[in-house]
């Protein structure tokens, strides 16, 4: 009796393979910004002010300081970290800003000031995790709760107000227009352009996919890790900075509550986008589609009259379906 042997595996043709790869590619880097297309087409027709110039400059100030923390969330995630201090330190940044433009009376040493606060946490958040090698979460939970302490004890749990003579503080990020456009969107749109090119075009950028892939690899293959990750960190907390002095200038306050759950939202529109929270995936472009995504619904939501405490379910509902968006994705690949 002759035993039937199982018939080969199919193949498929390499011009398939590489058409599917072509494909995944292209949805990888684009892909979440045509569903953003689609949603924004939607909300066109479904809310009739939804196009105005009131609400587009609305929309426009809802992702500013989520778009310019998620830039550094992006080296972040993609080497395999996250930072949960972000909202604390964007706080503490725009606080420290406002008193010394207070104490000194000049603006540039209060962005200073604030960048050199933000940059700092961000050293130390790095120097914790990379060189003494305490897990981020615990790492960033911890420096989350100090710094907000901080913030707390240094405006005397009251909100600081800038009084700066020419209101040139408020003025600044506040105010200014450029081109018919805000100058914090301006601001915006610089560090999607600067850290875009960071990552993708730099050997800081390729060093940090490559220890989010595989961080023993990457250290036999001589990266720095250490070295790298303290820079993620301290880029990601300068950031983190820069995005607090942005608050407090529009708001021409430093206020120790301001940025609560500003890490969950920046963590969900990187996610969202296809930033993978397991490390070595991620673009800049991610980042612009998730942070346009928890945006405009955002701002629908505002359009709607939705209740503020249930946009708290559909935020919470948004991060989880990014969660597990991630998970599936990873299946697929």
């Amino acid at each position: 009796m002759t035993l039937s042997s199982s018939p080969p595996p199919l193949e498929l043709p390499p011009e398939r393979i590489s058409a599917f790869a072509r494909a995944r590619s292209l949805w990888q880097s684009a892909g979440m910004l045509a569903l953003y297309v689609l949603l924004f087409i939607a909300c066109s027709l479904l809310f009739p002010n939804f196009l105005s110039w009131y609400n587009m400059g609305s929309l426009a100030q809802l992702i500013i300081i989520v778009g310019i923390v998620s830039c550094g969330m992006l080296f972040c995630l993609a080497a395999a970290d996250f930072d949960l201090s972000v909202g604390s330190v964007a706080a503490f940044s725009g606080i420290v800003a406002v008193v010394v433009v207070n104490h000194t009376n000049s603006v540039a040493l209060g962005i200073l000031g604030g960048l050199a606060a933000g940059a700092a946490v961000g050293l130390v958040n790095g120097f914790v995790v990379a060189a003494l090698g305490i897990n981020a979460l615990i790492a960033t939970l911890a420096t989350m709760q100090i710094v907000r302490g901080l913030a707390y004890i240094a405006s005397h749990n009251t909100s600081i107000g800038a009084i700066d003579t020419g209101g040139r503080f408020h003025i600044l990020f506040g105010k200014a227009v450029l081109l018919h456009v805000p100058t914090p969107v301006w601001l915006m749109i610089g560090c999607f352009i600067v850290c875009g090119f960071l990552f993708h075009s730099t050997t800081f950028g390729r060093n940090t996919l490559a220890i989010g892939g595989n961080i023993e690899a990457a250290r036999l293959a001589g990266v720095a890790t250490a070295r790298t990750k303290i820079l993620v960190f301290t880029l990601q907390g300068t950031l983190a900075g820069l995005a607090g002095i942005v608050g407090a200038s529009q708001s021409g306050l430093g206020d120790p509550h301001a940025s609560i759950g500003l890490e969950l939202q920046v963590i969900a529109a990187c996610v969202l986008g296809g930033v993978s929270l397991t490390g070595g995936i991620g673009t800049i472009l991610a980042v612009i589609a998730g942070t346009l995504i928890m945006g405009t619904v955002q701002n629908a939501m505002d359009l709607n009259g939705v209740d503020t405490n249930k946009q708290y379910l559909v935020s919470g509902g948004i991060l989880l379906a990014a969660v597990l968006f991630d998970k599936l994705k990873q299946k697929w690949t």
